[in-house]
């Protein structure tokens, strides 16, 4: 199966989105706006592209 960036970008949004929709039943969502979710939008943009580059790298 060929991925592109949308095909791989997709499911990394939903499970951004899915765990912040889980957080925000557990702790205050101003907690999980503030604090969480832009970690975990640094995380996944960061862990992205180091699974990209050594894609390209391992192609």
């Amino acid at each position: 199966m060929e991925f592109d960036f949308t095909r791989s970008v997709a499911p990394l949004v939903v499970i951004v989105a899915v765990a912040t929709v889980a957080l925000t039943s557990m702790m205050t969502p101003s907690t999980v706006f503030m604090m969480v979710l832009p970690s975990m939008i640094v995380f996944s943009i960061v862990a992205f592209f180091l699974g990209l580059k050594h894609g390209e790298f391992r192609a």
